[in-house]
């Protein structure tokens, strides 16, 4: 079996999987499970991160459309360099720079005309915020990225599924973590997507501009052994808000989707850290729907 792609982009599988010039799986590749736990602040304070993430995605189902057995496999890994600043912008907001590079391998049946190759760069600068603190410790933690992804990736507008997505997209969010006791914390990071215009889609349109969506990350967990194992919750959704237009024709082809499973972070040590999640998708709208599986470690040099 070839190997197929997600990101911390889900792969624009192309305009026409059906006949037409549009049909569905518009919407660009964007972090989908990739971060999970205790995602208000870096986990070791200022400096230089490198992160690595490891991500197979795999589905038996492709919500509306009328493809017997059909099959996507993805397979990604993700490059991250992150540095966070101890210079403040505005009181207490501190100012840090993110960029992410993925490397996508696609598979897909009934779908041979696809591609692998790097997907599309990601910057984000963002504000990290110092944390809200109580009595015994940390109340609340919150970041906010203006993330941008740009059209570096590999694409050929004559396959159905690319690691790129032709397109710039605008994707920031808002990421927070809740101490609802020291042991006990949630944690969520919500996004904006804004799409700009693929002017070579895949199946003979002139252009594609995928609709606005947003979606988000979240977890709940308990501390197994205080600052060495967390485990818990960890999920996430997707929601398409508007229409995508093909040649300025707006289409009813919304995507949606809602994924849950268990998952956790190990601190191997004060600046090494190891995330694992599992994620089983519910009620796909025009999309795949599957089973995620990820693994993430975190340097802090």
């Amino acid at each position: 079996m070839r190997r197929l792609h997600l990101p911390v982009i889900f792969l624009v599988l192309g305009a026409a999987l059906v006949a037409g010039p549009a049909g569905a799986f518009n919407q660009p590749s964007v972090n989908l499970g990739f971060t999970s736990f205790l995602d208000g602040a870096p986990p070791a304070g200022r400096g230089l991160y490198l992160t690595e993430y490891l991500q197979y995605y795999t589905a038996d189902k492709l919500a509306g459309l009328p493809f017997d057995d059909p099959s996507v496999d993805v397979a990604v890994s993700l490059a991250q360099a992150t540095y966070q600043s101890g210079t403040e912008l505005f009181p207490g907001a501190r100012w840090g720079l993110n960029f992410m590079l993925p490397q996508v391998f696609i598979d897909s049946d009934p779908l041979p005309e696809t591609d692998s190759g790097f997907g599309d760069l990601l910057v984000g600068p963002f504000l990290q915020w110092d944390p809200i603190m109580g009595e015994k410790g940390p109340l609340m933690l919150n970041r906010i990225e203006l993330q941008t992804i740009w059209p570096t990736g590999q694409y050929d507008e004559k396959r159905a599924l690319n690691p790129g997505s032709n397109h710039f997209s605008f994707n920031p969010y808002w990421a927070a973590t809740l101490f609802i006791t020291q042991e006990v914390t949630a944690s969520w990071r919500i996004h904006y997507l804004w799409n700009d215009t693929n002017d070579d889609p895949f199946g003979g349109a002139d252009e594609l501009k995928a609709g606005q969506a947003w979606h988000g990350n979240f977890t709940l967990d308990t501390a197994v052994f205080p600052k060495t194992l967390r485990v818990g919750l960890n999920g996430y959704f997707f929601d398409q808000i508007t229409q995508t237009r093909v040649n300025g024709r707006s289409i009813d082809d919304d995507e949606r989707v809602f994924a849950i499973g268990p998952g956790g972070v190990w601190h191997i040590s004060p600046d090494t850290h190891l995330f694992f999640n599992i994620y089983k998708e519910y009620e796909a709208e025009n999309r795949p729907e599957g089973e995620r599986y990820n693994l993430r470690i975190v340097w802090h040099l």
